[in-house]
């Protein structure tokens, strides 16, 4: 299984997955530890967020994609393509790997149930609950 994680900064688990240009790409067998095996460092035309959804993308040859915050766009696109997004809290993208892999993350298109008054213009409110991004 190929899981890729939004990481802005090949560091930590990102949010705004549909403007996300870098990933860190896992391999998991459900045998051996996952173990990182790509980092994909895409130029600005390819974040799905404006990408012409008719062209094979990087994204395309994921299982999962785990990020810290997701829209339903995006979610959409991907799912279109094959590629389960699933929305996580934790920053270690290691530590997110295992977290799917042992049933412990959800869907980016569940909902939440806390307050988003504080939303600004582009439907964020600085959090990472997956329901907007």
């Amino acid at each position: 299984m190929r899981i890729a994680i939004t990481s802005q900064n090949f560091r930590t688990v990102t949010g705004h997955a549909g403007r996300a240009r870098r990933f860190i790409v896992f391999d998991a067998d459900g045998i051996a530890p996952p173990r990182e095996v790509e980092r994909l460092d895409l130029d600005a035309n390819m974040a799905i967020h404006g990408f012409d959804h008719r062209a094979r993308h990087p994204l395309d040859d994921m299982d999962v994609l785990i990020t810290g915050g997701a829209g339903e766009g995006f979610v959409r696109h991907l799912a279109a393509r094959g590629v389960r997004v699933v929305a996580t809290g934790e920053s270690d993208p290691l530590l997110a790997v295992q977290a799917f892999l042992a049933g412990r993350t959800r869907s980016a298109s569940e909902g939440c149930n806390h307050d988003h008054s504080d939303l600004d213009g582009h439907g964020e409110a600085g959090h990472s609950c997956g329901c907007h991004g």
